[in-house]
This record gives structure tokens, C-alpha cells and sequence, in this order.
């Protein structure tokens, strides 16, 4: 069965790219950076994930051979400057459009792997990629902990499962229009409730807590302080 990557999910992944870019946006206006400084962060953390996707796939990526990848950053870059002093009340926006983003771009980046032949564990790396990659280029720049490695969050999980479905739908031939919409709202509430509730993931060593993380003190600091610190 195939599920030729044509115009429909083509819209699918610039919707992912102005709900990132608007995300990147929103941060850039949080740091007081300036207009430009908006719209490059914009560009950076929607359209990096492909990006770093396409050089994997040895495929030119489609930023720079499709200008229609091109609006997205500027248009959320123009609707920020404008209307971030209404958005500023809703705390929420940055992560909700941020979780947008990781939903579609999850799907999409599964699903150009495998038409280009890749197998399902690649196709599945691939996509949470092409999900998570421009995410952490934008945190990494604004100078913020990247939330792909905040022990406090789940990032990564809800695209490996977007990531992992597409795969499952596409093997059994049940991948289609509606489905990958479905899978779309699947990983976005995830996300969002993930982000709610404050649900994680065990850290790197069994025994320790997350007693200090909020604590001003790393690692190195003294026994209670930081996320590494072992249970007393």
C-alpha cells in the first residue's frame, strides 16, 4: 500500500511549520528580542526538524526548494508583533502551539521517511526527529533549558507514539486523511496533558528523585540539591 506525501499533507506540514514558527515567535517576544531576532527563532525551530530530516534522507530539503515553507515564519512573526499584548494573559499559547507542531510534525516526518523506503525503527527515529529537532535548535538558542531534556516534562514520548502509530497505520494499510488527523489529536492531547499534570518519566538512575530540581544548586551542589541527588 502507498500514501503518496502529496498536497494534503503537504498543508498538514505547513500547519506544523506556523504552529511551531508562531511558538518560536512567542518566545523570541518573552525574550525581548527584536524583530528579527523573532523571525529568525521563528525559522529556526519550524523548519530545522525537516530540515535536519531531509540531509538524513540525502533529500534537499523542502525549505529551500518549496517557498510556500517560507510564509509560515513571517506571517506568525507579523501576527506576534501585533497581537502579543493580547496573547500575554494566556500563559499557555507557547506550549499549546508548541504541541501542535510536535503533533503534525511527528506524522509527517514518519511518513516521508517511509515513502522514501526507509524501514519502520528508522522511519519512527526519523519522525520524532523531524518533531522534536526544531524545538530543541529554539530552546538552545533563546538560552533555555531545552524541554526535550527537562526531567520535570514529557517531550519526546508523545512524538515517538504519534511517530509509532503512523508506522503501525502505515504497515497494516490503514494510513489515510482521517487517520493521520486522529493521530495528530492523539499526540497533542498527550502533550498537553502530559504538560497539565506534570507527568514524567523515571530519571537516569534508579533511586534518585526529583527532590531540588527547582533548587538553584546542580549536581555539583551540595547532597540535596540537585536532580542527581540520591534517595537518603
Amino acid at each position: 500500500m502507498t500514501f503518496p506525501f502529496d498536497i494534503a499533507l503537504v498543508w498538514l506540514d505547513l500547519a506544523g511549520v506556523f504552529f511551531f514558527a508562531v511558538s518560536g515567535s512567542l518566545l523570541a517576544a518573552r525574550k525581548q528580542f527584536d524583530i528579527i531576532g523573532s523571525l529568525l527563532l521563528a525559522s529556526l525551530v519550524s523548519l530545522g526538524g525537516g530540515v535536519i530530516r531531509d540531509i538524513i534522507l540525502n533529500t534537499t530539503p523542502a525549505a529551500f526548494t518549496n517557498p510556500a515553507y517560507l510564509a509560515p515564519p513571517v506571517l506568525a512573526t507579523v501576527l506576534v508583533y501585533f497581537l502579543f499584548s493580547s496573547f500575554q494573559r494566556f500563559t499557555s499559547l507557547l506550549t499549546l502551539f508548541d504541541a501542535g507542531g510536535l503533533a503534525l510534525f511527528c506524522i509527517t516526518g514518519t511518513l516521508k521517511a517511509l515513502t522514501l523506503g526507509m524501514n519502520p525503527i528508522a522511519a519512527i527515529l526519523l519522525g520524532v526527529t523531524t518533531a522534536v529537532g526544531g524545538g530543541l535548535l529554539r530552546d538552545i538558542t533563546a538560552n533555555e533549558v531545552p524541554q526535550l531534556f527537562d526531567p520535570r516534562d514529557l517531550y519526546a514520548l508523545p512524538a515517538f507514539s504519534g511517530a509509532a502509530l503512523t508506522t503501525f497505520l502505515w504497515v497494516t494499510g490503514a494510513f489515510n486523511a482521517l487517520t493521520a488527523c486522529a493521530v495528530a489529536a492523539v499526540v497533542f492531547t498527550f502533550r498537553v496533558i502530559a504538560w497539565r499534570r506534570s507527568w514524567y518519566v523515571p530519571l537516569a538512575v534508579h533511586g534518585w528523585q526529583r527532590r531540588g530540581l527547582d533548587a538553584s544548586t546542580g549536581p555539583g551542589g551540595d547532597a540535596g540539591g540537585g536532580p542527581g541527588a540520591p534517595r537518603n
